[in-house]
């Protein structure tokens, strides 16, 4: 059972937790803590409604510690850091591959709440909004707290030189969408989908297809759309209701063959109506990139609707700002896009491998990402400056979540064991809240992790904010915090463990832990019933699909989906869709 600690301004024990047990003998192992905070009322907290970027603007003036920045050569700009004496230095990109001397765009980009991102019923994007704290649409009728597979859909693997990639992984969420009504007749869909108020799930996979699926009955809505180059990450639907797919390519080895280049690095734009690729990028030639050893694109891009904007970060180190120009004509049955593109690329003195693969969160204008080299960026999305910049200490993969409160918007972080394991640094993964106006750390959490490559451990899998009942909590599952059973000589017979563990969201104190016998990287869901309740979902790397009540941590039940579940869920009422190693795409019911 691993020990925590929590830093504010020093380090302190968690102290006064109690171990224990669940009912039945074999049940997981829990640490119970406190609920300092914990929801005496279900009532939903009330939003803005405003979408007009121009409105929703933060002013960078206004902020605390605004830093205009100092200009320096070949475009470069530098602000200092938050929390260091250091400095990020950043430069802006134009269509034509060519350093900006000065970028002055046209249009002021911001997001609105998350509730505006879509007004689509489903899960859009990876974990559904702008906060990334959406991945269950709609209510789920629970009465025996049970999960049974509905269908299933055989799906392929891909084979690259020394690596293999069955079924899909991280981060793998499908998107599930109950298409409008002209969006669902331009494409033109058989008779027995066209007739009904269809909720269609669109995955890109390992095998590099496209998989179309009625939610309801697993049946193919369409003919898988054939890339030929495997996806990792997760798509985006256009929040507009537009059949339009973004998904960027995560593979570029889909073969035994050690000399070929069979799928250099593409961010894809596909038109839902010919089942086809129609625009996209190079990730792996960009003359701006400043990594040039990969170009995947891991990222679920966010779409401001209201602007017609795309905003992708890439592992070549760059973050995408595309100006879409869509047209769609329902009545034509025809959908375009033109990408003109604008590119960040920053530095600090941590910069060394470069490379994003969270997906962005968004508050009004201001933008977040983590990357491979432990920075934790801010940028305005109107501008592409960076706004500030944090050195979180190691690699960090899962995405940000966030939330806005009376005291302001933050965000929840966390990052994995990479440098500091191989350098003999601390072997810990710290998860945290920040202030996402200033990027001070409000409270922080340390738990012991194992040093695990090439596969690390730590937090891989985004954490997830509880609703109603469990609004006072925020649940990150944080892999590989213990050794596998028997380890000799460096090899080790077993499997990793891992841990979920519940902190209260205002203060960090430590509301549950439970120790898990085979680690996750798939991001928890968190969902409400009809009865007022909340409701858990994950995944392991032993293949269950578990059930659990997010106020305790314990299990209802649990489903075997016959090998790892890497990638995240996404549920839409009582139907929850997710992937596994076994080669399928489960529709699950919750029941």
């Amino acid at each position: 059972m691993p020990w925590f600690k929590s830093r504010s301004v020093q380090r302190v024990l968690v102290v006064g937790a109690v171990v224990v047990m669940a009912a039945c003998s074999t049940g997981p192992q829990v640490t119970v803590g406190e609920r300092p905070n914990r929801s005496t009322s279900v009532v939903a907290p009330s939003f803005d409604p405003e979408t007009d970027p121009a409105k929703l603007a933060v002013p960078l003036e206004s902020l605390p510690g605004y830093q205009p920045g100092t200009p320096g050569t070949d475009g470069w700009t530098s602000i200092p850091m938050t929390g260091s004496e250091r400095d990020v230095s950043w430069r802006i990109w134009n269509h034509e591959n060519q350093v900006q001397g000065k970028y002055t765009p046209d249009q002021t980009v911001a997001f609105g709440a998350p509730q505006t991102y879509t007004q689509v019923p489903g899960v859009l994007t990876f974990r559904g909004t702008n906060f990334r704290d959406a991945p269950a649409y709609g209510t789920a009728d629970v009465n025996e707290k049970k999960l049974s597979i509905v269908w299933t859909q055989e799906i392929g693997e891909a084979r690259g030189d020394k690596s293999y990639w069955p079924g899909a992984g991280w981060t793998g969420q499908p998107l599930l969408v109950n298409w409008p009504e002209q969006a669902r007749k331009a494409m033109d869909f058989a008779p027995e989908f066209a007739a009904k108020d269809l909720t269609e799930v669109i995955y890109p996979v390992f095998e590099g297809k496209i998989y179309r699926l009625d939610l309801e009955t697993g049946e193919q809505t369409k003919p898988p759309i054939q890339v030929g180059c495997g996806f990792k990450g997760t798509g985006s639907i256009d929040p507009r209701g537009y059949p339009l797919l973004y998904a960027g390519q995560g593979l570029n080895d889909m073969d035994d063959d050690v000399a070929t280049d069979d799928c250099p690095f593409r961010y894809r734009i596909f038109d839902l109506i010919q089942n086809k690729e129609v625009a996209g990028w190079t990730g792996q030639d960009d003359p701006a990139r400043p990594r040039k050893s990969w170009g995947a694109f891991d990222s679920s891009a966010l779409v401001n609707a209201a602007t017609d904007t795309l905003i992708e970060p890439a592992e070549n180190g760059l973050v995408y700002k595309a100006k879409l120009n869509t047209k769609f004509d329902p009545a034509a049955k025809t959908v375009s896009v033109d990408p003109v593109l604008t590119k960040l690329e920053y530095k600090t003195p941590a910069s060394d491998v470069h490379g994003i693969e969270s997906s962005a969160a968004a508050y009004r204008n201001l933008m977040y990402a983590s990357d491979n080299d432990g920075n934790l960026i801010c940028w305005d999305a109107t501008t592409m400056r960076i706004v500030w910049t944090r050195d979180i200490g190691d690699d960090s993969d899962a995405s940000i979540v966030m939330e806005d409160t009376p005291d302001g918007p933050f965000l929840y972080q966390g990052n994995t064991l990479d440098k500091r394991g191989k350098n003999g640094g601390p072997m810990e993964t710290n998860v945290r809240k920040i202030n996402a106006l200033t990027g001070d750390i409000v409270w922080e959490k340390e738990i012991p992790t194992v040093a695990s490559y090439p596969n690390n451990g730590g937090l891989i899998a985004t954490p997830v904010l509880g609703q109603g009942e469990t609004s006072d909590l925020v649940i990150f599952n944080v892999s590989k915090t213990t050794d596998p059973p028997f380890c000799v000589f460096g090899k080790c017979l077993g499997d990793f463990s891992g841990d979920l563990v519940a902190l209260d969201h205002k203060t960090g104190t430590l509301a549950w832990n439970r120790h898990l016998d085979r680690y996750s990287w798939s991001s928890p869901v968190i969902f409400q019933g009809k009865d007022g309740h909340s409701y858990g979902v994950f995944g392991d790397a032993g293949g269950l699909l578990h059930l659990f009540d997010p106020n305790t941590g314990q299990d209802y039940s649990a489903l075997s989906l016959g090998k790892n579940i890497e990638a995240s869920p996404a549920i839409y009422n009582n139907m929850l869709v997710v992937a596994s190693y076994d080669k399928k795409i489960f529709g699950v019911q919750v029941s």
